[in-house]
């Protein structure tokens, strides 16, 4: 299949030929390591640890594997694993037969993946036993009776009747021949993550290893890792930053220890025990972690550096934390569809910079422009452009998003707005264009929950709006016109969404309205909502 490519060709030439793409692939770099230090640990997960010799021997295995299975050059296969070592194998085998890997939240449920299955064309769907106490081999059949293209059904964690078992298949299966074997070009389309998008329906973002590695190294280089770092990562393998965390240790032939679950207390402890350097994290857990039983008997001196993005952190947040632990809190502002744009940086004084999401990083350009793409005044309020070596290729099979994000220089718009806010070109972040719901640094379109809700018999009309919150950024309020006078309770609306949504995306608390606010054209004015709501929490405090 042909993939949308919205690159320049002559941007293309240019990150080229300054050298700042790596011309590598994930399992090249891999294998670099491997050969070097075959012994040493590259990860760690609840189960046990893998060395970065016996790593790439698993991949190899995998590899074969997928190929006894039917998994061929430009298959997709999906991806939705918790954070575990088979997340890796499972993922970075792929490359070895050109296939393209679509990896998605392990917390989505069937409503979700059957749109993401159908879209991204995949033949095949990897998945878990069970976590969280959910039966995802029982979602699969579902979601293969609704999708005859999906093929092939592969299980981790344990055998089910009538599925590939992938531990056995792997353990059972030879490295895969040099014959056999796949070399893909660094600038193949190598993976597919999706996002949400303006429509409602979640966008399909493409991304070359070139696109992917950039981010990588940029960051490594940055923030000075080393082969001694010990990576902690429990925000999701199969979220964009979680992925770049597993590449980050690899290319450094670090260390990476996994959480499956994010809890703030075996956080801490993992952080003591594991000697941990560095965390990426949301704000969420930032806080969780500040306000954990206990925080301040153990020890997290190791701490070297703590990134925080994907929600904007309270000032009050980022105070706590330089006052109360250890290491260089770092403030990034990236994207799935773009890298790292901006992030502080440990020369910067934190009292001027907090509160901003830092400058423009090496060789990523950033713009604040308006609707014509005329750049704004400094100051000034605009949507955020970027145009650099990590930006996406387009998105899959949507030429209306790609007509409205990117221009003819390779700007890609962000959807974000943000001012600069000082002489060295610190940019603050005012608000979103887009409509999308910030929950802890998952993020989603409100439409996905709103359209089941108008089959519920006691909806009329039915609006998702994100509250301020402290910890999470926003949580989610459901805004609801009854039929008749009785509002489903809170439980009752939960206890309707649930298995069609991830957990992250049900209401936590419910407003009734008699209207909504509506454009003359009939679209719900958010904003507005948003407002009236924010004016009865401030009246039931008062009182």
């Amino acid at each position: 299949m042909a993939y949308v490519n919205m690159l320049p060709s002559e941007l293309a030439a240019e990150y080229a030929r300054e050298k700042l793409w790596l011309q590598k692939t994930v399992f090249d770099i891999l294998a670099e390591q491997a050969a070097a230090y075959p012994d040493r640990i590259a990860i760690t997960d609840p189960k046990g640890a893998v060395s970065y010799g016996r790593l790439k021997d698993r991949i190899e295995r995998a590899a074969q594997f997928y190929r006894s299975i039917g998994v061929r050059r430009g298959d997709v296969v999906t991806i939705q694993l918790p954070n575990r070592i088979d997340f890796a194998v499972a993922f970075i085998a792929l490359e070895l037969l050109g296939a393209i890997a679509n990896k998605v939240n392990p917390d989505f449920r069937a409503r979700e993946l059957d749109y993401m299955l159908k879209f991204s064309g995949s033949s095949a769907y990897v998945f878990p036993k069970e976590w969280k106490d959910f039966d995802y081999a029982g979602m699969a059949r579902g979601l293969q009776q609704a999708n005859p293209e999906l093929k092939r059904l592969i299980v981790a964690g344990g055998p089910v009747e009538g599925m590939h078992d992938f531990d056995a298949g792997v353990a059972a299966s030879a490295p895969i021949s040099v014959a056999d074997r796949v070399h893909m070009d660094p600038n193949e389309v190598c993976r597919m993550c999706f996002t949400s998008g303006t429509t409602g329906n979640p966008k399909c973002a493409l991304h070359s290893f070139n696109t992917t590695l950039y981010a990588v190294e940029l960051l490594n280089t940055d923030m000075e890792v080393t082969e001694r770092e010990v990576f902690l990562a429990f925000l999701p393998l199969g979220l964009n930053w979680g992925y770049i965390t597993l590449l980050q240790s690899i290319l450094a032939g670090a260390r990476l220890v996994l959480m499956e679950r994010f809890n703030p207390r075996a956080a801490l402890e993992l952080i003591q025990n594991e000697r941990v350097t560095y965390i990426p994290t949301a704000p969420a857990g930032l806080v969780g972690m500040l306000n954990a039983p206990g925080a301040e008997t153990f020890d997290v001196s190791s701490l070297r550096v703590v990134i925080t993005g994907g929600a904007s952190a309270a000032v009050e947040t980022i105070r706590e934390y330089q006052k109360r632990m250890k290491g260089h809190l770092i403030e990034l502002y990236g994207m799935l569809e773009a890298g790292f744009q901006t992030y502080t940086r440990f020369s910067d004084d934190p009292q001027k910079v907090n509160g901003t999401i830092g400058r423009p990083v090496r060789a990523m350009e950033l713009r604040i422009v308006d609707t014509d793409w005329k750049d704004v005044r400094r100051g000034e309020v605009g949507e955020l452009a970027s145009r650099g070596p990590s930006i996406h290729l387009g998105y899959h099979n949507n030429l209306d998003a790609n007509a409205q994000a990117f221009n003819r220089e390779g700007w890609f718009r962000t959807g974000d707005l943000g001012r600069v806010v000082d002489a060295d070109g610190n940019v603050q972040i005012t608000g979103r264009s887009k409509e999308i719901i910030n929950r802890g640094g998952k993020k989603f379109f409100p439409r996905e929950v709103e359209e089941i809700l108008y089959a519920h018999p006691q909806v009329l009309h039915v609006a998702m709006i994100g509250m301020p919150d402290v910890r999470l950024g926003e949580r989610n309020c459901l805004c609801v016109v009854p039929k008749g006078d009785k509002v489903p309770t809170l439980d009752e609306f939960v206890a309707f969404l649930r298995d069609q949504v991830a957990d992250y995306k049900l209401p936590e608390s419910v407003e009734k309205f008699g209207e909504l606010p509506m454009t003359g054209s009939g679209k719900i004015q958010r904003h507005v909502l948003r407002d009236l709501v924010l004016q009865r929490h401030a009246i039931r405090t008062s009182h």
